[in-house]
C-alpha cells in the first residue's frame, strides 16, 4: 500500500506535463485532466480505508530513510482531506469543462487552464502528505504558483489589481513560512515533523514559543483568520466561477489543515489555546458581520468563507479529542458546501448576467432548478438540522460546552450567535435574488446553462447530503483521527525507525 502513497501527487503533475503537451487538443486536455482526478480520488479512498484499519501509510522517496529522506505520510486526516479535495477538485473541472471558455475571455491561452489547475491539485495534495516541514513548503509554492495563473486568467484589469494584492499577501506569507523552517531546522537540526516532536520539546520555552508563533502567523495568513482575512474577499470574487471554488473550497482549509498538523504534533497541550479561541471567535463575529453588509452574492459567500474558518479554529484551540473531532468534521463539511455555493454563484452570473442583488430577482420562478440548487448549501452551512452544518457545529458546541471554562463558553454564545446571522444572510439571499420579482424592466433572454455545469453542482449538492447520511460513521473516523492526533504515538512510530532520537 505504501507505493500508492505518492501517486495523488506524481499523477497530476504527470497529467498536467501531459496537457501541456496537448495543447492544441482540448478534447484530449479534458479526457486526461478528468482521469488523473478520477485515478486520484480513488486512490484516496483506498489509503482512507488502509489508515483508518491499519494506521498510518508512510513511503520513504527514493529509499532514504527518516529523517534523512522525505517522508510523505497518509494518516487518517491527510487521507481523508485528500478524499474530499479530490472529489471537489474533480466537480469543479466538470464544471469548467461544460462552463468552457466563455468566462476567461476569447483573447486568453485557455490551454493552460488543465495544466495549472492539475499543477493545483498536485500541490494541495503534497501538503496533505507531507511529512517535514519543507516538503509542507513546498506543497504550499506548488500550488500557489499554480493559484497566481489561475485567479489572473482573463487579464482583466480587476483581475489583475485584485490578483496581485493576493500574491503580495501569498508571497508574505510564504517568507514567514520559510524563514519559521530555517529557525526550526538552527534550533533542532531536523524538519521531520515525526523527529521534531521529540526534539522541539528539549528547547527552551521562549524558543519553542517563539517558534510556534512564527508558524501560527504563516498558517494564519494562509487559512484567512482573523485579523489575517482582509485579503481574501477583494481577491476571490473576481476570479472565473470555478477558480472562485476551488480556491474557497480548498486553499484556505490546507493552511487549516496545517495549523491542525503543528499544534497537535509539534505543539501539543495547549499553550496557545486562549489566543486560538480569541482569534476563533473574532474570525466568526467579523466575518459575518461583513456578510450581513454584501450586496453581491460572491462577495457575501467570501465573507462567510472567512466566518466559518473560525469554527475551525475553535476546534482547534479547545485541545480536546472532541474538539479536534468536530474541527475535523467541519473542514470536510465546509469544504463541500463552500465550494457548492461558489458554483452556484457562476450559475447565477451565467442565468441573470449578474451576481449584484440590486440586480436580479425571480430566479425561484425562472429556474427552479437553481433556486434548489442554492437553498440547500445555503440552510446547510447555515446549520438548519438534520444537515451536516448542524451536526458539524453541534459537536463543536458540545465539546466548547463539556470544558465548563468561560472561554469555550463564550464561543459557544460566538459560534451560535454567527450561525443565527448565517442563516439570515442566507435567507436574504434567497428573498432578493430568487423569491422577488425582477428588477429589470427589459425583459432578460433564457439562457440554457450547460448541463455538465448543472450536473456537476448536483453532484456536490448530492455530497453535501450524503454527509449527513453517513455522518456516524464519519465522526467515528474523525473521532478516531482526533485521538491519533492527541496521542501523537502512531505518527512517530510509522515514521521514525525504532530508535531513531
Amino acid at each position: 500500500m505504501s507505493q500508492l502513497v505518492p501517486l495523488p501527487v506524481v499523477v497530476p503533475l504527470l497529467g498536467a506535463a501531459l496537457t501541456l503537451l496537448l495543447a492544441r487538443w482540448p478534447m484530449l486536455q479534458r479526457v486526461v485532466s478528468v482521469t488523473c482526478l478520477t485515478v486520484t480520488m480513488a486512490v484516496a479512498a483506498v489509503l482512507l480505508v488502509q489508515a483508518y484499519r491499519h494506521g498510518p501509510v508512510v513511503v520513504q522517496v527514493g529509499g532514504w530513510p527518516a529523517p534523512v529522506g522525505i517522508v510523505l505520510v497518509a494518516d487518517q486526516l491527510a487521507a481523508l482531506m485528500l478524499v474530499v479535495s479530490s472529489a471537489v477538485t474533480l466537480c469543479v473541472l466538470l464544471y469548467s469543462v461544460g462552463q468552457g471558455q466563455g468566462d476567461f475571455g476569447e483573447t486568453v491561452p485557455v490551454t493552460i487552464y488543465h495544466p495549472t489547475y492539475l499543477v493545483l491539485t498536485a500541490g494541495v495534495t503534497n501538503a496533505f502528505l507531507a511529512g517535514d516541514l519543507f516538503n509542507l513548503f513546498v506543497g504550499f509554492e506548488i500550488l500557489l504558483a499554480a493559484s497566481f495563473v489561475l485567479i489572473t486568467l482573463g487579464g482583466t484589469e480587476t483581475r489583475i489589481r485584485t490578483g496581485s494584492t493576493y500574491v503580495v499577501v501569498s508571497i508574505l506569507s510564504s517568507m514567514i513560512f520559510l524563514a519559521s523552517v530555517g529557525l526550526v531546522y538552527a534550533a533542532t537540526g531536523t524538519v521531520n515533523m515525526a523527529q521534531l516532536a521529540h526534539r522541539l520539546d528539549a528547547l527552551p520555552d521562549g524558543v519553542r514559543l517563539t517558534l510556534q508563533l512564527m508558524l501560527l502567523l504563516a498558517f494564519g495568513i494562509k487559512a484567512a483568520v482573523f485579523p489575517l482575512s482582509a485579503w481574501l474577499p477583494d481577491s476571490y470574487p473576481t476570479a472565473p466561477a470555478p477558480v472562485t471554488a476551488v480556491f474557497a473550497g480548498l486553499l484556505t482549509k490546507v493552511g487549516v489543515y496545517a495549523i491542525i498538523r503543528t499544534e497537535t504534533l509539534l505543539f501539543p497541550g495547549g499553550q496557545l489555546s486562549g489566543l486560538l479561541m480569541v482569534v476563533a471567535g473574532l474570525t466568526m463575529v467579523v466575518g459575518i458581520l461583513g456578510a450581513v453588509s454584501q450586496s453581491d452574492m460572491k462577495r457575501l459567500f467570501s465573507f462567510t468563507l472567512v466566518s466559518h474558518i473560525g469554527y475551525m479554529i475553535f476546534g482547534v484551540g479547545l485541545s480536546t479529542v472532541a474538539g479536534l473531532s468536530g474541527a475535523i468534521f467541519y473542514v470536510v463539511h465546509h469544504i463541500t458546501i463552500q465550494t457548492t455555493l461558489f458554483l452556484v454563484a457562476g450559475l447565477v452570473e451565467d442565468r441573470a448576467g449578474s451576481t449584484d442583488l440590486r440586480r436580479i430577482g425571480g430566479l425561484a420562478r425562472a429556474a427552479p432548478l437553481l433556486g434548489v440548487l442554492f437553498f440547500v448549501p445555503a440552510m446547510n452551512l447555515a446549520g438548519i438540522p438534520p444537515f451536516s452544518g448542524f451536526l458539524g457545529k453541534l459537536g463543536l458546541l458540545q465539546a466548547g460546552v463539556a470544558t465548563g471554562e468561560p472561554l469555550p463558553g463564550v464561543l459557544v454564545a460566538a459560534g451560535t450567535v454567527t450561525s443565527l446571522l448565517t442563516l439570515y444572510v442566507a435567507s436574504r439571499v434567497w428573498n432578493i435574488a430568487f423569491w422577488r420579482a425582477p428588477q429589470l424592466d427589459t425583459p432578460q433572454p433564457v439562457v440554457r446553462l450547460p448541463a455538465l455545469m448543472v450536473g456537476a453542482t448536483i453532484a456536490l449538492v448530492g455530497l453535501g447530503l450524503a454527509l449527513t447520511v453517513v455522518a456516524g460513521p464519519l465522526f467515528d473516523v474523525t473521532a478516531d483521527a482526533a485521538s491519533d492526533l492527541r496521542e501523537r504515538t502512531p505518527y512517530i512510530r510509522s515514521v521514525l525507525p525504532v530508535g531513531a532520537p
